[in-house]
């Protein structure tokens, strides 16, 4: 064999920090793009940090602003999920009936009466129920 079990090992561990590492560092640069509070100067500065000295920029960013990467995460969940829910909430609610006159619904009474698709009784009950309301 020309490559021993342990480098195998030293290797997929290198593979797996170096891919770590690179999650972190576009969840740092999706960071500071999408925080709104800070200043345009602010985020010049510390992309700047993070391309220039990656290691060290992306320390002093989580070192400084860390707490509040979760935070901003948290809030922004939040807000998708109530977008969400009032999206389906509006989808999902019915249809307003145009309001229509007492005449407009005997008419369509009239009409599914006299294709047999309500019987008599059906009927009276709906056309007494129309001109009492």
């Amino acid at each position: 064999m020309d490559y021993p079990l342990l480098d195998v090992f030293w290797t997929m561990l290198w593979f797996f920090v170096w891919i770590m590492w690179l999650m972190l560092l576009f969840r740092v640069v999706a960071d500071i793009f999408r925080d709104d509070a800070l200043s345009g100067w602010g985020k010049a500065g510390w992309t700047l940090a993070v391309c220039v000295l990656p290691f060290l920029g992306v320390l002093a960013y989580l070192v400084v602003r860390g707490r509040g990467m979760g935070e901003r995460e948290l809030h922004r969940a939040q807000d998708r999920e109530r977008a969400f829910r009032a999206y389906v909430r509006q989808a999902a609610a019915p249809e307003p009936k145009p309001p229509g006159t007492k005449a407009d619904e005997l008419g369509r009474l009239a009409a599914l009466h006299d294709r047999g698709a309500i019987t008599d009784a059906e009927y009276e009950r709906a056309k007494s129920k129309v001109l009492t309301t």
